[in-house]
């Protein structure tokens, strides 16, 4: 697509691997919406722990290490308290500059529909609960903003963050993805929308950009789409393409990848490019038991 020779990483469902379990069997446990980070030969991952709503939602994020890629030890978990939030969904894991670790959350503001992401930053990603949190994207009234990817290039940083409008109290399960540029990765400028829903198709309810990086001069991106509201927390994989970061446009008139269980859910990929060339998946997908289980593929070049 777009003149891009090279194979696209895109998730596969068989063969690929369970890196977290659901944290209980059935539909509301989940464990997933992954930010991976690859530093001097070491894979990071922070992910959500979600339970049944009646049982507190997004409870906790976890930051984890691994040498393998596919087995993590835990270094850090921080709860939705620390952040006075009532669920947390998707984080970003980054770093600055000078190596300190910053950790993005998604944190939902108690007794609304909206959304707000706040920024906990240590040296070590041991002290990052001990951290004080700072508020980086508030939304506001008729605005919820969650789910950031975050992309650090040299000394400025690249976002796409999930939109749901607030205007009707019934529909803020609507969404698609805003694109914004930072000097610091604190203070954020919008320039525009990136991936709005089509008119009709499987994706007509929402695009939420999950992974972005560059082909030549195309940049490409995989996003979490829905036809309904009924399919909330089912998402499947899409892919889209463009000349820039902003107007990205869907590519074909389905998914590119889902789950073989339940309504087919496979969402919120996380991308890390390796330095022989291929690439590592982490993602969320629906098992048997309408459980999420945080999986992952590897994806060789050529």
């Amino acid at each position: 697509m777009g003149g891009v020779s090279a194979p696209v990483p895109i998730p596969r469902f068989h063969g690929s691997q369970v890196v977290v379990a659901a944290p209980g069997p059935g539909p509301g446990n989940w464990a997933g919406a992954p930010s991976a980070l690859l530093v001097d030969h070491a894979m990071y991952l922070a992910y959500r722990i979600r339970r049944p709503a009646n049982q507190g939602r997004g409870v906790d994020v976890v930051v984890a290490r691994s040498d393998d890629q596919l087995h993590f030890g835990l270094v850090a978990a921080i709860s939705k308290e620390l952040v006075g939030a009532e669920s947390l969904e998707r984080p970003a894991l980054a770093r600055t500059l000078d190596g300190r670790w910053r950790l993005y959350l998604s944190c939902a503001t108690p007794g609304t529909q909206h959304w707000r992401v706040e920024v906990l930053e240590a040296t070590a990603l041991e002290d990052l609960p001990g951290a004080s949190p700072r508020t980086v994207l508030p939304g506001d009234d008729r605005t919820a903003v969650k789910d950031p990817v975050i992309v650090r290039q040299g000394s400025g940083w690249q976002m796409w963050a999930c939109i749901h409008p607030l205007d009707d109290p019934a529909a803020t399960d609507r969404m698609w993805t805003n694109y914004a540029v930072s000097d610091d990765g604190l203070a954020w400028r919008w320039e525009g929308v990136a991936l709005h829903p089509r008119p009709h198709g499987w994706d007509r309810r929402g695009t939420r950009i999950t992974a972005v990086w560059r082909a030549g001069r195309t940049w490409m991106a995989l996003y979490d789409g829905r036809a309904s509201a009924e399919e909330n927390f089912e998402e499947r994989t899409g892919l889209a393409a463009g000349p820039s970061p902003v107007d990205l446009v869907t590519h074909g008139d389905r998914p590119v990848a889902v789950s073989p269980h339940g309504a087919g859910g496979l969402r919120y990929v996380s991308l890390v490019a390796l330095p022989f060339g291929g690439h590592r998946l982490y993602y969320e997908a629906t098992r048997e038991d309408g459980a999420h289980e945080l999986r992952t593929n590897l994806v060789l070049p050529g």
